[in-house]
């Protein structure tokens, strides 16, 4: 689809009305589910467990992303310390010192009441500070409001080291990246990110078609030596009340 207008980044008085206040993200890797129960918790998930989440007056967002064989298949690197991520989950913080304390008392809270029925695998959880946003001029829509714009998946990338990334944006496909710095958690997650690279590359097209594009680029990107890619991966965001469509073991009939 065309978008007609001027890009926001081009409009003072747009980018004068305000930002989206996020600070930092918190991002929880997981395995698929031993039993392929996969649709379920992703059903579950959605429809009870991440809208409590939006109690918190800290949380600016969230997003839930989902690997199927085809994005396994197009991954351009997967160090083993994250092979076995099919399932990405994004928290989206502001600068309010409790919102990760009251994220984990939700959680704790929630538990004791049985309204988590289903866990997957954990590989890992990570928080990271917000390091620089880009969008296409394409998008119109501004850098400060990708992560609110619809996707149709994420081309995740965790690298050691850090570079540029606005580059990608010219890739067809991409409509905006957000990029952060990884960070020392705090307790209970007690992680320690830091010098880690993790860039969102927002897409509106499909992301294994758009992983293929990305290839020669992140080749080119690591060649240099200034990074190494730990995971570079293509993503689909779950179809709501069609939590079936995209799971690690195919679509579920």
């Amino acid at each position: 689809m065309h978008l007609e207008g001027t890009p926001t980044e081009q409009l003072p008085d747009v980018l004068a009305t305000g930002v989206a206040n996020v600070q930092y993200a918190f991002i929880s890797l997981s395995g698929k589910e031993p039993e392929g129960r996969d649709a379920e918790y992703i059903e579950w998930h959605h429809l009870d467990h991440r809208p409590e989440q939006h109690r918190l007056a800290g949380l600016r967002q969230s997003l839930r992303i989902v690997s199927t064989p085809e994005c396994r298949a197009a991954r351009a690197a997967s160090d083993e310390r994250y092979d076995a991520v099919d399932h990405v989950m994004t928290y989206l913080f502001d600068d309010d010192p409790t919102g990760l304390p009251q994220f984990g008392a939700l959680g704790a809270a929630l538990g004791a009441a049985g309204r988590m029925p289903l866990r997957l695998p954990t590989v890992g959880f990570m928080t990271a500070d917000l390091a620089g946003k880009v969008a296409a001029p394409r998008a119109v829509a501004g850098a400060d409001v990708i992560p609110w714009r619809p996707t149709k998946g994420v081309y995740l990338l965790i690298e050691q080291g850090s570079a540029p990334v606005d580059a990608f944006v010219d890739v067809p496909g991409v409509a905006g990246i957000w990029w952060y710095a990884g960070a020392l958690a705090p307790e209970p997650y007690s992680t320690d990110a830091r010098g880690l690279q993790v860039t969102y590359l927002y897409l509106d097209d499909d992301p294994v078609e758009t992983a293929a594009r990305l290839a020669p680029v992140l080749q080119a990107r690591w060649a240099s030596g200034d990074v190494t890619g730990l995971l570079a991966a293509p993503f689909y965001t779950p179809v709501l009340y069609d939590w079936g469509r995209y799971l690690p073991d195919g679509p579920k009939a």
